[in-house]
């Protein structure tokens, strides 16, 4: 066999043509996972992009001086994600809240509206984090079983090929390479599909962590504002 011919057998189509039946299925499963895998990560790399573009822009208006009652009527028309959110659920509460209390006892507000709006806060950041995780565990996923899978498409693909060796009873390297490379080929897109995945989770898990601090840190001080309005309606 011409070194041509040669090549021409271990291109990768031809490899995944001549492979076992199993051999396929696990490179067709693993070519679909690091497909699936990489519309995640451009889906979340543009989504925490936008999100920390927004928290800036609203965390700039909020500490402008800007009357809260103001932002709040400018915001709760529409839809909000984020510390938008979060101050728009704390501020409806806060409303209703007063304004139930107000009404029966008076104008001034109870103790317990600051600690109703604060779990309502809380609600809204787990929302929030859980909308910025998700679809981050199949990341994990294939991170994890991908290169197990592909080991298992190479066990297989070697069984096959020492079958085939000892069927034909010749151990060139003409017959012993194209099997060989056929196994090799499963591990090789595990591996390109776990490598991305496991890179990028660590890193957008990392960032929805730094985020979710970020919510807690302006609901503590928002609490506060809410604390002093209270102290002053006393």
């Amino acid at each position: 066999m011409t070194p041509p011919d040669v090549a021409a057998d271990l291109s990768l189509i031809e490899l995944f043509r001549n492979a076992h039946l199993i051999v396929q299925l696990v490179i067709v499963g693993l070519l679909l996972a690091s497909i699936w895998s990489w519309a995640i990560i451009i889906e979340k790399w543009f989504l925490f992009a936008k999100t920390r573009k927004e928290t800036d822009k609203f965390e700039q208006v909020f500490w402008s001086g800007q009357s809260l009652e103001e932002l709040y009527q400018a915001l709760a028309a529409r839809r909000n994600t984020g510390v938008a959110a979060l101050f728009v659920a704390a501020m409806r509460e806060w409303k209703r809240s007063t304004e139930r209390e107000g009404s029966d006892r008076g104008s001034r507000p109870m103790p317990g509206v600051q600690l109703r709006v604060e779990k309502v806060m809380d609600v809204s950041i787990s929302r929030e984090v859980e909308r910025l995780e998700r679809r981050l565990t199949f990341l994990a996923t294939v991170g994890s079983t991908a290169p197990f899978v592909g080991l298992f498409g190479t066990v297989w693909g070697i069984m096959t090929s020492f079958q085939a060796i000892a069927a034909s009873k010749n151990t060139s390297l003409d017959v012993v390479a194209p099997g060989i490379a056929e196994a090799l080929f499963a591990t090789a897109l595990g591996l390109l599909a776990a490598i991305p995945a496991v890179i990028f989770y660590n890193k957008f898990n990392t960032e929805a962590a730094r985020y979710a601090a970020r919510l807690e840190g302006f609901a503590d001080e928002f609490s506060a504002i809410l604390s002093r309005q209270i102290d002053k309606s006393r």
